[in-house]
């Protein structure tokens, strides 16, 4: 049995990430046909969250204390603030980005998520730095390093710079909502925050996006359509869903050690199409960004012999 077990969760595991990567090419695709990139995330995310709440309706089934309504009001204002870095921040920096920068660029900063984890959960958790996760930093840095020196990045135009800091800036928001939410630990199910956090997100980014006019030039053609839906169902609640099934099977350190899989799901449809070319500083740093995360993601000696979870981003 435990071999069908592993099957099932790899089988998640690389169908959660291909969908990861694939949210890369297509708001790429629609960012490349002009529609304003704060409007494209918010409809995007809106739209999840639709999708979302017939799951979150099933979790509520199970408990009262599974739902917003068992939540304090600083424990709402913490789901608030995790809206607001996890889908607002995060995925509005992330689609400016990539105005100015490839997305298979944009997806190696963005999954460097888990070094910035672990130096806040350093600081802000008191979480040990032990040798493996010390390694996977420095590789992590220079990682980033390669991947946004001078000519990583063929596919950047003159503002390649501001999306790479864009980029790194999404990251980095990432990472202050999962450590923000490591903390506060929410009696809620994951589906119900997955909701809540993707509706504020949303409706944030949405006006902001009114505010500043942005709207489409031109209604969305056939293909656009199309590349809109994949984006805001399959690439979104599906990844989601898939993600978090990964999570139950493989728990969360065995599992978060694979997320990098997405960026290189990203770098290869990429290539076949967006016909970007991947240099080789690029690839190195990107792979030296994969083995920091994989190592900063390990459990600590200790727990390990102990059996103990270990918390990861």
């Amino acid at each position: 049995m435990r071999p069908a077990r592993d099957t099932g969760y790899y089988a998640a595991l690389v169908a959660a990430t291909f969908l990861m990567g694939s949210s890369f090419i297509a708001g790429k695709r629609l960012l490349a046909g002009g529609v304003p990139a704060l409007w494209l995330v918010g409809w995007r995310f809106l739209a999840a969250a639709a999708a979302t709440l017939p799951l979150a309706w099933l979790d509520a089934a199970r408990g009262p204390r599974r739902t917003a309504a068992a939540l304090s009001g600083r424990q709402i204002g913490t789901v608030v603030l995790i809206g607001l870095l996890q889908t607002g921040a995060v995925m509005g920096l992330l689609f400016l980005s990539m105005r100015e920068i490839s997305a298979a660029s944009a997806a190696i900063l963005l999954f460097t998520n888990p070094i910035w984890v672990a130096l806040m959960a350093r600081a802000f958790l008191g979480e040990a730095l032990f040798p493996a996760r010390i390694t996977g930093l420095a590789l992590g840095i220079a990682g980033v390093a390669l991947a946004v020196g001078p000519g990583a990045d063929a596919g950047a135009d003159s503002g390649h710079l501001r999306g790479e800091l864009l980029g790194l800036a999404s990251a980095l928001c990432w990472a202050a909502a999962t450590i923000v939410n490591k903390r506060a630990s929410l009696p809620m199910s994951t589906w119900t925050l997955t909701f809540w956090q993707m509706a504020i997100g949303s409706l944030a980014l949405l006006g902001i996006a009114y505010a500043l006019g942005e709207h489409p030039a031109t209604p969305f053609d056939a293909r656009q359509w199309l590349w809109f839906l994949w984006l805001a169902i399959p690439a979104s609640t599906g990844s989601f869903g898939l993600w978090f099934l990964a999570l139950r099977r493989g728990g969360a350190t065995r599992s978060s050690g694979y997320l990098f899989l997405a960026p290189v799901f990203t770098v290869v449809l990429s290539y076949l199409v967006l016909d970007t070319p991947v240099t080789g500083v690029q690839a190195l740093g990107g792979t030296l960004i994969g083995a920091a995360v994989w190592l900063v993601n390990r459990e600590a000696p200790a727990r390990r012999r102990s059996g103990a979870p270990h918390p990861t981003g």
